[in-house]
């Protein structure tokens, strides 16, 4: 994908608030490549998603049909980690399901032009961030891996374990990692740093990820990250 081409998909059962959307997707696209493809359904976006899987930002109403767009969301996640997801909602009933998805934003109808231009414009930098490569040099072999793909990483001994689809463990140090990552991580105490977007939930003592991955949260952390979480919404 070039940094300036963007395809966006609107899913939504109201045709007038697909139209309104698309409208305001297109006067947000100035000097910008977009293709918008509608959609009436989840059904519908999802038997098409199975030919066509290179959408970069995903504009969905929750309440539709048979399958809701929260459930839609969690298929697409299965096998997807960079499209950029953003609910359009009537109702502010579902915003911690958006944890499980790692949804970027939920915008309440009516949408207003301003708060769908700033979502855009913060999708279209993620995922000019999620084109970073990690260069992880082990002993035995060199892996790249992309940014976007890294949940976790945890100090052991001299060695720092870099978790993703697969894990990397190399001789480096943590403030090592933490000055190459984004704002997308958030380093807990001296052990680990966690990718906020895997985040699902927390307590005062550990932190789950999307995955079921457990990371046992460091005393005086708790707040920390809760605020690092809200100021990403």
């Amino acid at each position: 994908m070039s940094n300036d081409i963007y395809k966006i998909a609107i899913c939504d059962d109201c045709q007038i608030d697909t139209e309104y959307i698309a409208s305001l997707v297109k006067k947000w696209s100035l000097g910008r490549i977009i293709k918008i493809k509608t959609y009436p359904s989840a059904e519908a976006f999802m038997f098409n998603y199975e030919e066509e899987k290179d959408f970069d930002i995903l504009l969905l109403d929750i309440e539709m049909g048979n399958m809701d767009g929260v459930t839609m969301a969690k298929a697409i996640r299965k096998d997807n980690e960079s499209v950029q997801i953003v609910f359009i909602t009537g109702y502010s009933d579902y915003i911690a399901d958006g944890y499980d998805v790692a949804a970027l934003h939920y915008l309440i109808k009516p949408v207003k032009k301003e708060q769908l231009w700033s979502v855009l414009d913060r999708a279209a930098e993620r995922l000019k961030k999620n084109e970073k490569e990690l260069l992880l040099k082990t002993a035995d072999e060199t892996v790249v891996m992309p940014v976007r793909e890294i949940r976790y990483l945890e100090v052991q001994q001299n060695y720092v374990t870099v978790h993703g689809k697969i894990n990397v463990t190399v001789k480096r140090t943590l403030g090592e990692f933490e000055k190459e990552l984004d704002e997308r991580f958030f380093r807990l105490g001296r052990s680990y740093i966690v990718n906020l977007t895997c985040v699902r939930r927390i307590s005062k003592t550990e932190v789950i990820l999307t995955d079921g991955s457990v990371i046992q949260l460091p005393r005086g952390q708790y707040d920390a990250l809760n605020r690092a979480i809200i100021a990403r919404t």
